[in-house]
């Protein structure tokens, strides 16, 4: 905490119309010295100059934090605003040091509460574990992790599948749900191939845990059909499809459905949110861009944040595919 704040006590207490005390005193009484706290007072005016600074700096960090409604962390704020027009590059331990001194908080995130469906669709049907937790080993399009979470709103479930991109981190397909019902996954697999059949190669596995919906013959038939392989994880093992999990936990970290009575109003904050997550919501490992601009990024090998920040050599860099 430093001495400024003893040097503070110092001067209220020589300001006050009873004090009987001397500067030489109180410096005593606070264990420190009177050099110390002439300084102190001498430099009254850099401490206002920082002051301003701080505070000219913090606003930049409110308004990153703040930016499309969903709050981040010192890494997320950063990201966030080397993107701006014109870029700010502003150092992450002040970020964290400016957080801290106003009170910003970073959300935390929270486990999961919620537990798979029953299994009344379940076959006797599991897939060996292909992956076997490769994600990032194959490049993009080639290893897409699938799942279905659970979104409590006003008494009741919304149901969210989707289909995640463990290279690039993209969510390349997603459907909500008001049922449990098989079918809102099996659409899931259609609009993936739709908006993304021409990237996709008989090596590309859909990977997901053993819940009924991906047991299920139509899932099984559908995956066969679309001349895609399919893998599952382990019984009971979470880490085996763990940057689904990881997704789904950040994006109920962010979302706030509290408010909603209504499905579409859910609808509304899922649709806004997944469009932020992968235009906007930039990532350290992804260097420091949106999922959608690491993939551009991996394809056309032009950096967006060139001459901006140190762009490093990523380990994880895929050779162009054109």
């Amino acid at each position: 905490m430093g001495t400024g704040w003893k040097f503070e006590v110092i001067q209220k207490t020589l300001q006050e119309d009873d004090n009987l005390l001397s500067v030489c005193m109180l410096c005593e009484i606070a264990g420190v010295s009177r050099s110390g706290y002439y300084k102190w007072v001498k430099s009254a005016g850099v401490r206002e100059e920082r002051e301003r600074k701080d505070r000219e700096d913090f606003e930049l960090i409110l308004k990153a934090y703040n930016q499309r409604g969903y709050s981040k962390g010192a890494r997320g704020i950063y990201m966030c605003m080397i993107h701006w027009n014109p870029p700010v590059v502003m150092n992450i331990k002040k970020i964290r040091r400016l957080m801290d001194k106003y009170g910003l908080m970073c959300p935390i995130r929270k486990a999961n509460p919620y537990r798979r469906m029953a299994m009344a669709l379940k076959t006797n049907h599991t897939a060996d574990n292909l992956l076997d937790r490769k994600f990032t080993e194959y490049g993009p399009r080639k290893v897409l992790l699938t799942d279905i979470t659970y979104i409590p709103y006003n008494g009741t479930f919304a149901y969210l599948s989707t289909v995640l991109d463990a290279y690039t981190k993209q969510i390349l397909s997603y459907v909500l749900s008001d049922s449990l019902e098989v079918d809102f996954v099996l659409e899931t697999i259609h609009k993936l191939v739709r908006d993304h059949g021409i990237e996709l190669t008989r090596e590309t596995l859909i990977h997901s845990d053993q819940g009924c919906h991906y047991t299920s013959s139509s899932f099984i038939r559908l995956v066969h059909d679309k001349e895609l392989r399919q893998s599952m994880s382990r019984r009971g093992n979470c880490w085996d499809n763990a940057p689904q999990e990881s997704f789904f936990g950040h994006m109920k970290d962010e979302i706030d459905v509290s408010q909603c009575t209504k499905y579409r109003e859910v609808k509304m904050i899922i649709d806004d949110w997944l469009d932020y997550y992968n235009n906007e919501r930039y990532q350290w490992q992804l260097a420091k861009l949106s999922p959608n601009a690491y993939y551009g990024y991996i394809t056309t090998g032009i950096y967006p944040l060139k001459g901006i920040v140190n762009e490093r050599k990523n380990e994880r860099m895929f050779p162009r595919t054109n």
